[in-house]
């Protein structure tokens, strides 16, 4: 099974391996991301303080300022470890144990506003780009969709799809194949910081259980959840959980 999973644009600073590009999930990706990255950089060269803030989505300069400087030679961490965030904190990671851990490595793919997609083992820099911005006048889910759309149907044809990503990252690959998605409700209504906390719960339990299909997470009880319908509508099954507390 594989799950595909939104990035969050807060990151970890630090790490202490090499940022490599060319071992990063899709060889094929390897030129697009090469170009996308010298424009990325060259506008951080240029300086300019209020593309910048657009594009970053900051506005103190301080914060600015932390982000200015050259990614390539950065150093990098895995991104399962890089990205924080709501989702990203409930999951744990750092927490797991290690086969739980290489489940996560092995099975789920996080898209990126950057790098188009990435395995959540695939060594990344610190950057930031906010969702929806363009660099300099490419919109990097407009430049990305093309190749992630074929490329991610072949990658992802045989396996169970579990797509837990934010409705925003449909523009960058909207699975063709069947795939179930997840929605939560409390108190009839549909919640959105919690669905965030609650992707990551999901994916947590999943890892820690070695789910390898849809069949099994459906039979999987995550506690404060409960399956309140499921509906399916052409290649797509939608889970309906009740949040049973907050």
């Amino acid at each position: 099974m594989k799950i595909l999973l939104a990035p969050s644009e807060t990151k970890r600073s630090g790490g202490i391996l090499p940022f490599d590009l060319n071992t990063l999930l899709f060889d094929e990706l390897l030129d697009p991301r090469m170009k996308l990255l010298h424009i990325y950089t060259n506008i951080l060269q240029e300086g300019d303080m209020q593309v910048l803030s657009k594009m970053f989505g900051l506005k103190k300069e301080s914060d600015i300022l932390k982000y200015k400087r050259d990614i390539l030679h950065e150093p990098a961490m895995k991104a399962i470890e890089r990205y924080t965030g709501v989702a990203f904190d409930y999951l744990n990671y750092g927490e797991l144990d290690n086969d739980a851990k290489n489940y996560i490595d092995e099975n789920l793919l996080i898209f990126s506003n950057l790098f188009g997609v990435l395995s959540a083992k695939d060594l990344i820099p610190e950057y930031r780009l906010q969702q929806g911005k363009a660099i300099a006048d490419i919109k990097p889910d407009q430049f990305y969709k093309p190749l992630l759309q074929p490329l991610l149907d072949r990658y992802l044809e045989g396996e169970d799809i579990l797509d837990i990503r934010a409705g925003f990252y449909d523009k960058y690959y909207k699975p063709s194949l069947p795939h179930t998605t997840l929605k939560f409700i409390k108190e009839g209504k549909v919640v959105s910081h919690w669905a965030k906390a609650y992707r990551g719960i999901v994916l947590r339990e999943i890892a820690k259980a070695g789910i390898k299909s849809i069949d099994e997470f459906i039979k999987l009880p995550i506690e404060g959840l409960s399956i309140h319908e499921i509906q399916t509508k052409k290649h797509k099954t939608e889970i309906i959980y009740t949040i049973e507390n907050l």
